[in-house]
């Protein structure tokens, strides 16, 4: 745990761990919260509950995991309770294709495994960073857009993950999995639009 000090020792040492991740857990927020206001309350709200517990932040931890995890819990509080239904996903009607089969056509087959992992997503999320790329992210259902950001932009790894919205390993997986192949579905009818890939 963090050791007791002046509260003036408490707010430079949180200051120093946490402020340099404000704009990553904006950028979060953006994507659990959808708009520019909502985004903003739930990082402050954020900050003021992590400083709040600050002594029980363990030091030498992943200081970005433990703030990410009050930021999930928050929006869950605040969010998930003026929300509709879940929405319901069809993954019979979801397309069984990759989207790294179409952007590398040429891949020898032994290899296509290794490339359907987050680092193939990730580089074709920093590529194409666009409003488009943007709005496929947020018409995935929740549970699933969270798993993917974690995963793919903020680069956790499953134990993580599972520690930061409280689910199992297996869960996880799961949700990653689903989350981007709706992912994927969509950002490759952005990539036939833009001529990415070729129009079939």
């Amino acid at each position: 745990m963090v050791t007791d000090g002046t509260n003036q020792d408490k707010k430079k040492q949180f200051e120093a761990l946490f402020l340099p991740l404000m704009d990553n857990l904006y950028n979060l927020a953006m994507r659990m919260a959808r708009n520019p206001g909502d985004a903003e309350d739930l990082v402050q709200e954020t900050y003021l509950k992590a400083f709040r517990f600050f002594n029980h932040f363990q030091e030498g931890t992943n200081a970005k995991a433990w703030i990410i995890t009050i930021l999930t819990n928050t929006f869950r509080t605040r969010y998930r309770k003026t929300q509709k239904e879940p929405v319901q996903v069809d993954f019979d009607a979801v397309e069984n294709f990759f989207l790294v089969d179409e952007f590398k056509p040429s891949m020898q087959p032994a290899n296509k495994s290794e490339a359907r992992d987050s680092d193939t997503i990730t580089d074709i999320l920093k590529s194409y960073v666009s409003d488009d790329i943007i709005k496929a992210l947020e018409n995935i259902p929740e549970q699933f857009r969270m798993a993917v950001l974690l995963s793919d932009v903020e680069r956790f790894n499953y134990q993580e993950i599972a520690e930061i919205i409280g689910a199992s390993v297996g869960t996880v997986k799961s949700r990653i999995f689903r989350g981007r192949k709706l992912l994927q579905k969509q950002l490759y009818e952005f990539a036939k639009e833009r001529g990415i890939v070729g129009k079939k």
